[in-house]
Formats: C-alpha cells, structure tokens, sequence
C-alpha cells in the first residue's frame, strides 16, 4: 500500500512537470512564440464619399519589418451605421497570409452607392488570430460621406429684395413658402433623365440634387458623373398639381453663375400634352446664362409647331459691380388677358402683346403651370470650361400667385 502511494505521487509530480513544460514552450495569448522579434500589421482609416453608383475601394494592410515565415491574421466586417449588403460587402476572402518577405495585402470592399440622402456612415473591419506578426491596432474604421448632401458649404444671403404678402386689388391663391424639410407633393413632381431636353444640354436630372435649407428650395447642378452625363442637377414642375391663368407671379431666388450655367424660372401651357410644344407657349419669368451673371432674360415662345418657332426676348442688367448671385431678387410677371408684363425687383423691363406675336397665334390666354430648373450646359449659354464653379445652387425662397379679387 506505501509502494503504491509513492508511486501515485511520483506520477503527480512527473504530470505536473509535463505541464510546466508544456506551457514553458507554448505561445503567447497572441499566437506568437514569445520573444520573437516580429513584423508589425498596420493600416490607414478610410474616409470615402459614397457615390451614386456602386464601387469597389482596395484597402491596404501591410506588414514592417522583417517577415521570415509566413504571417497570417483573420479578419471580418462589422456592421455599425453602415450595414453589410444595403451599404458594402467584403469581397476579399477572411484570411490574410503574407508569404515570407511580402509586405502588404488588399481587400477589396464594394461600396453600395445610391441617390439617398444619408448622414455618414460607418463600418469597421476587426483583425484576428494573428499568427507570426503582432498589431499596433486591430480594427479599421471605414467612414461612408454621402456626396448627395447638395448643402455642405452653401452660404444662404441675408440680404437682397423682398416683395409683399398682399397687394391691392389682388388676392394670394396660392403660395409655396418652401418651409419644409421636402418636397410638396401636392404641388410639385421632378423630371427626371438625361438627353439634352432638345437644347443639347449637358446633366441629368435627379431628384437627389434637390435640397431643402432655412425655408428655401436649393436646386444643386454638380460635376459628376452620372450614367453617360458629366453632370447633374434637378427640374421641378407643377404639372397635372397646380396651373393658373392670369394673375401676379412673384419668385424670389439667387441664382448661379459661370460659363455653363443655365438657371430658369418658367411655366408652359397646360395643353402641351395635346398640342404640343411651342403651340402650348413658353413664359420664361427669368432665365440666365451663368457667364452674364448680371442679366436676367424674360422670353415667351410661341409658334404652330417647331419649324414656326418664334420667341420674343428682353434682358434686365443690374447697374455696377451688383450680380444675381450675391443677394435675393425678386422676378415677376402680370399677366393679363393679351398682355404679359416682366420685372426684376418691381422694375418693368419687357412686355407682351398678341401685336408683338405678328400673324402668330397667341397662346397666352389660357393655364400654365411652373418649372424650375438649373440646366448645365446647352444652346444658350454653352458649355462649361475650366472657370466654371462647381457645386452652383439656385436657392429659391417662395413663389406666390396672385390674382384680381
């Protein structure tokens, strides 16, 4: 029984002496023999925009110093405010294995793009199980900035012309304030699309380049590339919402400016659909070519079908240094039977008669409706080149109606 007890505690010892050499030998809590000199993983925090159409972003992950075996880590992607599958996928398999002397791997990330207005968002990537090289740290932040915020950087004027609530004579009918944070509905649809809109016009138009800020309506036009266009903006248009015929119109707006640049406030009959344009008549309240920022144009068109086209047109100028991007103006028509009058700020510049249209029919007694619009590009104000500014806003603050009580 003693020879048996002996033997049991020198079998208890010589076991935990195996253990004390089992962990003597054994690896760090890292994967990695202590002691060993090893190469360091490092890599850089990625800040992208977003885009409107999907991309694929190669992150790098190197290795310093010397790498004599091969060195592995594992890694994975963690959702936060960005999430796997709506916002990026990994398209790199899990595992980095750096060969003996490599120094860096990629992987590739695609990058979800849409035409929603998002805050940033963020995902990180979390590095594991290193094997044969040690990290300073082990988790990438990825930060995803959404480039359809059209309001970043954009300066709203303080100052600049205002028109009344009420004028004698007239009643308000209708008004869009642009006091929301979105579009009405009720009154206004986007048109959408690319293919020069029959002046060779240059953007596409997206409803994401429409934005809303302190109580105004801001129509951005971007270089970006977008589908087969080299850029983009937005057109609004109360068609089928609201059209009126007769009445006073104000819109107060600052407009954009540069070679290129083609803001317009305007309204087409509401019988195009049936007759067609330029039968249905064309108002343009204001329109500009961003290379004369100092010139406000008020047009109609007018004509039995497009080889008749005809248009009669005026140009307001602002006096000194003064421009329509700076501050506020206020663009107006009265409109009457046989007769459209146009203002900048309450001066008349241009008027309309059915004897300024000559033997043409006069298309200007009957409901329109609105359109907003800053084209990039086209037959009137040509092209942009490399002085033109870009992101450029129209920044409209109401349009009212107003008509005869």
């Amino acid at each position: 029984m003693f020879n048996n007890k002996n033997i049991f505690f020198k079998s208890l010892l010589a076991g935990f002496l195996l253990v004390l050499i089992i962990n003597s030998c054994a690896k760090d809590s890292d994967g990695n023999a202590p002691g060993q000199t090893l190469p360091e993983l490092s890599f850089v925090d990625v800040n992208v925009n977003e885009g409107d159409v999907d991309q694929t972003l190669s992150f790098d992950v190197t290795l310093s110093g010397e790498n004599k075996t091969n060195a592995v880590v594992s890694f994975s992607a963690v959702s936060a405010s960005a999430t796997t599958g709506d916002d990026f996928k990994v398209l790199t398999e899990g595992k980095l294995v750096f060969s003996p002397g490599e120094t860096k791997k990629t992987i590739q990330i695609n990058l979800i793009g849409d035409e929603s207005k998002e805050f940033k968002e963020i995902f990180t990537i979390k590095f594991y199980n290193p094997i044969s090289l040690k990290m300073a740290k082990d988790v990438a932040t990825f930060t995803i900035t959404d480039d359809d915020d059209n309001t970043t950087g954009l300066v709203i004027p303080t100052t600049g012309y205002a028109t009344p609530l009420s004028y004698p004579g007239y009643k308000l009918v209708w008004a869009d304030e642009f006091d929301s944070t979105a579009l009405n509905t009720n009154n206004w649809v986007h048109e959408t699309g690319a293919g020069g809109w029959g002046n060779s016009e240059l953007q596409h138009y997206r409803e994401d380049n429409t934005s809303f800020l302190k109580g105004n309506i801001v129509i951005t036009a971007k270089s970006q590339k977008y589908g087969s266009s080299n850029y983009t903006s937005s057109r609004l248009k109360t068609q089928g919402k609201k059209a009126f015929k007769y009445g006073r119109i104000d819109i107060r707006a600052v407009l954009p400016k540069g070679q290129g640049m083609w803001p317009a406030l305007w309204m087409l009959g509401s019988n195009i659909t049936s007759v067609n344009w330029p039968a249905c008549g064309e108002i343009d309240i204001m329109e500009l070519a961003g290379n004369l920022p100092n010139r406000a144009v008020g047009t109609v068109h007018f004509g039995a079908n497009v080889s008749q086209h005809q248009y009669k047109s005026m140009s307001k100028y602002l006096t000194g240094n003064k421009n329509f991007q700076d501050e506020y103006h206020v663009f107006s028509i009265i409109w009457k039977e046989n007769l459209i009058e146009f203002f900048v700020d309450d001066e008349k510049f241009h008027s309309i008669t059915p004897a300024d249209l000559g033997t043409a029919t006069y298309p200007f007694n009957k409901p329109f409706f609105f359109i907003m619009n800053v084209a990039v590009g086209g037959t009137f104000p040509g092209n942009p080149d490399n002085s033109t500014p870009f992101p450029q806003s129209m920044v409209v603050d109401y349009l009212r109606v107003f008509q005869p009580m």
